[in-house]
Order: structure tokens, then sequence, then C-alpha cells
């Protein structure tokens, strides 16, 4: 029996994931808006033989004149174009649910898997930055609760989309002028409390059956609209057993879905710094960190905790938040770099915020290739995770680090691929193909 391997996605947050990333000597800082640049990423992500590239997306961030943070490209615009020049690698780009509608994110995302044969993804998110509604017209972000409430109807709109017209409803039969398979076309008929949707997608279903969904969440209604409908999961842990206990969490809630264990790819963020030694590492880490400005770190941290921090001492003691109440946004991730400092003994902000510099409250490994794959191997073999989404400090150096020094050991242990399974994300990922309600009546019974 072939060994079982892990997936990995390669996260990219352009000039890096570390927030003075763009101030690194050899960062591509003044290339991110260069589609050679982002050309020249993916074609080594996928030379990595990564399952996919991954771009998250967040609006409304704030922006400083000594830092990168707020200024991207869209995401979906991005992987459209890498369809052309990759072959086998996924490409996996965040759209909100919060300030779209279900067509819009049926037809782009159906229009990519088609031109891509069958590569495309959709990372869900409802968007957690307050900000983010000022920028659609809207007085006040809406509620943690009502968001995922609109994000479970829309995703079961898309798909109801994506389905609309079969993949085989396409005959185009010059000789005898027919066209389409009427029959093979189910027309949207959705009422809900959210949306009002009728007719079809001008499309049909994709190569994948329908593009993979991503999601990202670990609240208690993001753990739930996953098991019914994420088939990959990213998600930041620090410890081994918390990880085993979102697995085993979330990996639980499928069966009541109708949905069996290897549906869902959970996939942990890691912020990898490797070099052949470890001492050559740490002065990576050491680098990096010497190049935020506290204003820069000060900001970082508020956009992540959405705690106001401006004015503090860096060098006082992270204030106890804990209390202040949050309908808008659950205090996820100030518990998790609260939980941090009282684990590592941070006993500073400017601590705090170098302790997330890149990683963002997801775990971190600096140390050799032997060393990641250790840590890597134990989360993966002992369900901590079906594999990982790798985060690199800077671009492209961080990213040629990992492909050219992390990979070649994983393969060596025989945890991860030589060479592609498939030039599907699906069949990369080793999910199965969603068909149409209809196809499944027939192979019930046996038509």
């Amino acid at each position: 029996m072939a060994k079982k391997q892990m997936k990995l996605g390669a996260f990219f947050n352009l000039p890096g994931h570390h927030v003075a990333s763009w101030r690194y000597p050899s960062s591509g800082a003044n290339r991110t808006l260069d589609l050679d640049y982002l050309i020249e990423l993916a074609q080594t992500a996928e030379r990595g033989k990564f399952d996919m590239v991954f771009f998250a997306d967040v609006f409304g961030q704030s922006l400083l004149e000594n830092s990168s943070s707020g200024l991207k490209l869209d995401p979906v615009i991005i992987i459209s174009a890498l369809a052309a020049v990759t072959k086998n690698i996924g490409l996996t780009a965040t759209l909100t649910t919060t300030y779209n509608e279900p067509f819009h994110v049926a037809r782009k995302f159906g229009a990519i898997d088609h031109l891509s044969k069958g590569r495309a993804a959709w990372n869900v998110v409802t968007s957690a930055n307050d900000s983010e509604s000022l920028l659609f017209g809207k007085e006040k972000h809406l509620q943690h609760a009502l968001r995922y409430e609109r994000a479970e109807e829309f995703v079961d709109v898309v798909k109801k989309l994506w389905f609309s017209i079969e993949d085989e409803a396409l005959v185009i039969d010059k000789e005898q002028g027919r066209y389409l398979d009427i029959e093979k076309v189910h027309p949207v008929n959705h009422e809900g409390e959210w949306f009002k949707v009728q007719g079809t997608l001008d499309s049909p279903s994709t190569p994948q059956g329908h593009p993979v969904i991503v999601q990202a969440g670990s609240s208690e209604a993001g753990k739930e609209l996953a098991a019914k409908t994420a088939e990959v999961i990213f998600t930041a842990w620090q410890t081994l057993e918390e990880a085993q206990a979102f697995y085993r969490d979330v990996k639980g809630r499928l069966a009541k879905y109708g949905r069996k264990h290897e549906d869902l790819k959970i996939m942990p963020g890691v912020f990898i710094t490797v070099a052949k030694t470890e001492e050559e590492a740490l002065a990576k880490q050491r680098e990096l960190n010497s190049y935020i400005l506290p204003e820069v770190g000060l900001a970082y941290l508020s956009n992540f905790i959405n705690i106001d921090l401006s004015g503090y001492d860096v060098d006082a003691p992270l204030p106890d938040f804990s209390t202040i109440e949050d309908e808008t946004n659950p205090r996820i991730r100030y518990n998790i770099i609260r939980d941090i400092a009282k684990r590592e003994n941070l006993q500073t902000i400017r601590e705090v915020y170098e302790r997330i510099a890149g990683a963002r409250g997801h775990r971190e490994i600096v140390g050799t290739p032997e060393q990641i794959a250790d840590q890597l191997e134990e989360w993966f073999l002992n369900e901590g995770a079906d594999g990982f989404n790798i985060m690199p400090p800077t671009f492209p150096d961080g990213l040629n680090d990992i492909v050219e020094l992390v990979i070649p050991e994983l393969q060596r242990r025989g945890l991860f691929r030589t060479e592609y399974e498939s030039n599907t994300l699906r069949g990369n990922l080793g999910l199965s193909v969603p068909v149409h309600s209809s196809k499944k009546t027939a192979q019930i019974t046996g038509k």
C-alpha cells in the first residue's frame, strides 16, 4: 500500500508573509504588481509540486507610509492570468460572501475552472474587517452570526448555479442542428432568507464538477459551515494537541451532512524560515524582525486582533482585552495572541508583534529542512492535519528555500509527491467529483 502523503498549499502574500518583508534586501517588493513576477512565483510552486497556490484577500486595510500592508491586486484576476501559464497546480482565490452576490461568484470561478481545465478553488470568507462595510456604503458590518447565515445560503445558491447546466448538456450536433440537451438544464428557483435567484449560469458544470470550496475559520459557526460545505479548510493552531482537537471536532461533524472523513482536507497554516543550518535560519528570523518599525508593529497587531493599539507603549505589557464584548467579531484572534504570550512568557507588545510578525497566529517553524520536516510529519501522522498551507517569510527567496530544501526532504521520507497524480485540483487533493442530483438518482436506480 502506498504511504499516505500530505497536501501542501503555497500561501502567496506579497511581498512576503513577514510584516517587514518589503525591507528585506532581496525581496521582490517592487514587483508585486508585475505579472511576469507572479508567473515566476507560480511556476516555482508548481516545480515544487504544491497542490495549490492560495491568495487571501481583505478590503479596507489601513495604508501606512512605512508598510506594504493594504496594497494588492484582485486575486481572482491573478489566478485567471496564472491559469494560462501553469498546468497542474491548483489556483485558489478568496472572495467574500458578505459583499458579493452568488451569481457573480459562480460565474467567475466557473470560468476560471473551465479555462484552467479543472484547477480552480474558491476560498469562502465572510469579511472580518469592520472598515470593509464603509467601502460598500454600509454604516455597520454585519454581526458574525448573520454573516455566517448569509454565507451558508450563499454557498448553497452558488452550487445550484454551478449545476444549473450539466456538463453533458452541450451536444453540439451540427448535422441535426441540436446544440443543447434541454433536459439537462436545471433553472435555479431559489427564494431564501438572504437571496432570491431565478435562472441559470451561462456555462455548464466545470471539469471538476464544480471548483473546490475552501474555507478559513475556527469559530463555532465557521466549523459548522466547513463541515457542511468546505472541501479544504485553512486554520491556525500552535500545538499538536490544539490541532488534533480541531481535527477531531470538524471531521466528527461531517457524518450528519452525509459526508465522509476524506471529503474534507484540514490544512493548518505554517510559517517556515529554513536554512541549511539552524544558526543561519535563526539569523534570518532576527534580521527580518530588526526591520519592523514600532508604529508598523502596532498597526500590524491592531489589524490582526481588530483592536486599535495606536499610542500604546511597545515596551509595555499587552493589555487584557478579553472582557471587551464584540458581537461583530468574536475575539478568536485576540485569544490566540493572548495564549501565545502566556505560553511563551512574552512580556511586551514589541515581543508579541515580533512573535507574530509573519505567522499571524499560525504555527512558526525555524530551522533546518530536517527539523521542519520532523514537525510537519508529527502533525500529519498524528491526525493534526491532512497537510499544510505553507507561508514563506519573503518572496522569492523564502519560497525558493522551501522548494529547494524542505520539499526534497519531505519527498525523501515518502510524505509528499514527486509527480502530480492528476491535472485537476480535485485529483491531486484526492477529492471526489460532485455531480448533479439527477445523476445521483440515475446511479441509484441503475439508469
